[in-house]
């Protein structure tokens, strides 16, 4: 789930058998990203969106998920801002490519409370490229509950 280039929302809605809703958080413009933000998204050509949702299937909320874009890229690419970007992309089966950049565990006391799990979370942020340019940076990080379809992760014995 971690490594893998497929869609982790068509993952989601395999383990789960249900469909994957998306809950928007926001999306706006983010003029200054934080210093916490992917270093990968200095490659995009500003002005920047940030988007952020929450990822769940039925009561379940499994994923939360921000990404940055270009903002005509996303007014291009994401005209139903309530859609899975995968579905978004690959409307007309055009061609992308997934590059991990980076994999981490981390603690957040709003994490906790919307997943409903003490953290450690395991996060992982990647880019898309498409016609070999960056398209979008895109962080997630993903809900412990997901080790009963999954089985153990391990993550609280990589943080001892």
């Amino acid at each position: 789930m971690l490594l893998g280039d497929g869609s982790p929302t068509r993952h989601l809605s395999l383990l789960t058998g249900q469909d994957v809703r998306i809950e928007l958080i926001g999306m706006a413009l983010d003029p200054h990203p934080s210093k916490r933000a992917p270093k990968e998204i200095n490659e995009l050509k500003p002005p920047l969106l940030r988007r952020q949702v929450w990822l769940q299937c039925g009561s379940q909320t499994l994923a939360w998920a921000e990404s940055w874009w270009n903002q005509k890229e996303a007014e291009l690419h994401m005209q139903n801002k309530n859609q899975p970007i995968w579905q978004s992309l690959t409307k007309g089966r055009s061609e992308l490519f997934r590059e991990v950049d980076g994999l981490a565990l981390v603690t957040s006391d709003w994490l906790a409370d919307k997943f409903e799990q003490e953290g450690l979370f395991w996060s992982r942020h990647y880019r898309f490229f498409r016609h070999q340019r960056e398209l979008t940076v895109i962080r997630e990080v993903f809900n412990p509950k997901l080790e009963i379809w999954l089985g153990d992760s391990l993550r609280k014995q990589l943080h001892k």
